[in-house]
């Protein structure tokens, strides 16, 4: 590959993640995190998923849905991708925003944050290594996440 078509296939990723995880296909979520950590700040704690299993459980338990699905839109903004071509490692950051609306819940923003992520190619194809999530501005979560998610 090249520079360009490694940045292309590691933004996929980035974007792919999010996409999955508005249609609440969880596993595949986890999939993405087979050989990774998963790490979230909460206030001045780090948790850290790592692994596909943890990473399912983790949304399973955390992640309220309706008929399946958490009535979400992520959309991720302001990818920047650096590639080592000789490591075959690259970085990435990254915003997101997550808008949800139910019959209760006016469509808002819920949340918002960065994503610092960590890829390495193995046989060609780019996958997670880790991810590390901010949380920078909190809405109403009461729809989205149980209480107590952690």
């Amino acid at each position: 590959m090249t520079g360009h078509d490694d940045r292309d296939a590691v933004t996929k990723l980035v974007f792919r993640y999010a996409e999955l995880v508005d249609e609440g296909a969880y596993a595949a979520v986890a999939r993405l995190f087979e050989h990774a950590t998963f790490r979230a700040v909460v206030g001045t704690e780090v948790y850290t998923r790592t692994g596909a299993d943890q990473v399912r459980e983790q949304f399973e338990h955390m992640v309220i849905t309706y008929d399946g699905v958490p009535c979400t839109k992520h959309v991720t903004t302001n990818v920047v991708v650096e590639v080592d071509n000789r490591g075959r490692t690259a970085v990435s950051r990254s915003y997101y925003s997550v808008l949800q609306a139910r019959p209760d819940l006016p469509l808002q923003v819920i949340i918002a944050g960065r994503y610092h992520d960590a890829f390495a190619e193995v046989d060609g194809e780019w996958r997670f290594t880790d991810r590390l999530i901010f949380s920078d501005l909190v809405g109403d979560l009461s729809h989205h996440l149980r209480q107590n998610p952690l």
